[in-house]
């Protein structure tokens, strides 16, 4: 062997030469070392150690045979948010279940920064994408239809209509949580809100949310406002506060509300996170609920039926959105374009008629 050839990586044909045997033979050894005589098998593996060629690249094999077994999960989060955010963390949860049933696994793909993600995309090993709480997700679902991949988006975002994509009904889960509130007697309303645009953080107005350029915020808003609008509310003077779901983010909002007078009676929280981190600071400061103050989360994570008191939410059928989303991943039958599912009102002991 030349010094030339021990500075470059070996190759299947270099071990063949090495070892005086056809490149038939290599390949058996590695892919179907039972048909080959075990004096052929041990000079090939010796040819091999020499040359520090450790077999086959499996990637090629996978792509030459057009199918990985394996489904990306792509994000513009960083990779802790599938494990730090109760919802990211339930729905990996039910698409893993999903994949398990199928026999498939997953990738995560993950960049700050959308050009890198969108490369990431373009050289992932996967059968096709679930683009999950993203911006910018017609330009990645092009990205991933020029390798011919399947994709599909959870949540709409700001995606247009042509984009595949599975979501619930915003506006009706917005008028369920303000319905049930309503119902329960309550006049004095605020909203903690998820990000009306990227970074967006504190007090907005009704022109401020309907110029959103995320769409599951402002259709959450507006639908609570259409149910507290026609109980002869002025929601206008309703306080809307847009959060980061960050622990600052919503107790500066709380801080600004309950130093008011006449602080609100019941809070609609966007996500059961922002919920969560609510019930900690009014614990905190000795405010009671349901008895000072109701609320109200969205998604239904499981945390949720733990905090003290158990949280009333707006329920997601996380379970169906990871399943739907991998079916029309593998199943071409099942191939999403667009799916509006339905939340559930689940009541517990966050919420109760105000006092008096």
């Amino acid at each position: 062997m030349t010094h030339a050839a021990q500075d470059r990586i070996a190759r299947l044909a270099d071990v063949a030469t090495e070892a005086g045997v056809s490149q038939g033979t290599v390949s058996n050894v590695f892919n179907r070392p039972d048909i080959v005589r075990p004096d052929l098998r041990e000079r090939v593996h010796a040819a091999a150690q020499r040359l520090g060629y450790t077999g086959p690249d499996p990637k090629g094999r996978l792509l030459r045979a057009g199918k990985v077994n394996a489904i990306g999960v792509a994000t513009t989060q960083p990779l802790s948010y599938f494990f730090d955010d109760p919802f990211a963390r339930a729905i990996m949860s039910e698409i893993s279940r999903a994949c398990d049933d199928n026999g498939c696994g997953i990738s995560l793909i993950s960049s700050r920064n959308e050009e890198v993600l969108s490369w990431n995309i373009g050289s992932a090993l996967v059968d096709g994408l679930i683009l999950f709480c993203l911006t910018g997700t017609e330009t990645l679902i092009a990205r991933a239809n020029e390798r011919g991949l399947p994709s599909i988006a959870l949540a709409f975002g700001n995606t247009g209509q042509d984009v595949p994509a599975i979501d619930v009904d915003n506006v009706e889960g917005g008028r369920k949580a303000a319905t049930h509130l309503a119902d329960l007697g309550h006049r004095r309303f605020a909203i903690l809100a998820l990000e009306f645009v990227d970074g967006g953080v504190g007090r907005r107005t009704r022109a401020e949310i309907a110029a959103a350029t995320r769409f599951t915020a402002r259709d959450r808003v507006f639908g609570s406002f259409d149910v507290l609008s026609a109980r002869g509310i002025d929601v206008s003077t309703i306080p809307v506060f847009e959060t980061s779901e960050k622990v600052g983010s919503v107790a500066s909002a709380l801080e600004t509300l309950f130093a008011e007078a006449d602080p609100p009676t019941a809070i609609i929280a966007q996500s059961d996170l922002i919920a969560m981190i609510a019930l900690e600071w009014f614990a905190n400061r000795g405010i009671s609920v349901p008895e000072d103050v109701s609320i109200i989360g969205f998604d239904g994570v499981p945390e949720a039926a733990e905090t003290t008191p158990p949280l009333t939410t707006i329920a997601q059928p996380i379970a169906e959105i990871g399943r739907q989303a991998v079916a029309s991943i593998l199943d071409p039958t099942e191939r999403a374009t667009r799916r509006l599912l339905d939340t559930t009102l689940v009541v517990r002991a966050s919420t109760a008629p105000p006092k008096g």
